[in-house]
């Protein structure tokens, strides 16, 4: 008899204590889910790149040959027919001598009469020839060089015409040497000779120790000049 009222006191017990348990369960329980607009919308993914369009391969059969290379065309600078190695048989007395506007200035502050040294450095007869730009150059120089413009325009000087723009000389003077390669060329400037160096046959004169000075004419040499 007692075990049969442990045994119902212990279901009763267990009974309710389950009861209870579902009852609070289901007040735990929301009456009512959100709307699925409310709810948080997942991470944004960035989009793809872009696929490009692959361009076709195909090449029709006349572009897989090789087109056959052209030869390069080499612009070679005909060489006078007056010279033979150095020497340029196109000079010869009267030697025609380009003279620049400081070789000018220099032969006035030496004292040097142009003609004159020109023939004690060749011992033969020479023609100064003088070209527009350079008495342009002397007229742009103003009162202080008057004295060499007056001699720039010494009858005894020939006067050659200038067909480029401008008054620079020095362009003016290496083209006319190099087109007609019987022209010596008289200047004191280091540039200039420098560049009338690089043409040959065409020799240069200049100023050294008071007196003018030729190089790379041999037959001045052969009377007594200064040898450089």
């Amino acid at each position: 008899m007692e075990i049969s009222i442990r045994f119902l006191f212990i279901f009763f017990i267990s009974f309710f204590a389950r009861r209870r348990r579902r009852r609070h369960f289901a007040l735990t329980l929301p009456l009512s889910l959100p709307p699925l607009s409310l709810l948080p919308s997942p991470p944004s993914l960035p989009p793809p790149p872009p696929t490009k369009k692959k361009l076709s391969t195909y090449t029709s059969p006349s572009e897989n040959q090789k087109k056959p290379k052209e030869p390069e065309v080499r612009h070679v600078e005909a060489t006078p027919s007056s010279l033979f190695f150095r020497w340029n048989e196109r000079l010869g007395p009267p030697y025609h001598v380009l003279v620049d506007t400081n070789f000018i200035n220099h032969s006035i502050k030496n004292k040097i009469d142009l003609v004159q040294g020109m023939m004690d450095c060749l011992y033969a007869e020479c023609i100064p020839c003088v070209t527009e730009c350079v008495v342009a150059e002397l007229e742009k120089l103003g009162p202080r060089y008057r004295v060499a413009l007056r001699v720039a325009k010494d009858p005894r000087l020939e006067r050659l015409p200038c067909d480029h723009r401008g008054t620079y000389a020095d362009d003016c003077l290496c083209q006319r040497a190099k087109a007609h390669r019987c022209y010596i060329v008289a200047t004191c400037d280091r540039d200039l000779r420098r560049r009338v160096r690089k043409i040959p046959g065409v020799p240069v004169m200049y100023l050294s120790g008071r007196r003018y000075t030729v190089e790379r004419l041999p037959e001045a040499t052969l009377g007594g000049g200064p040898r450089t």
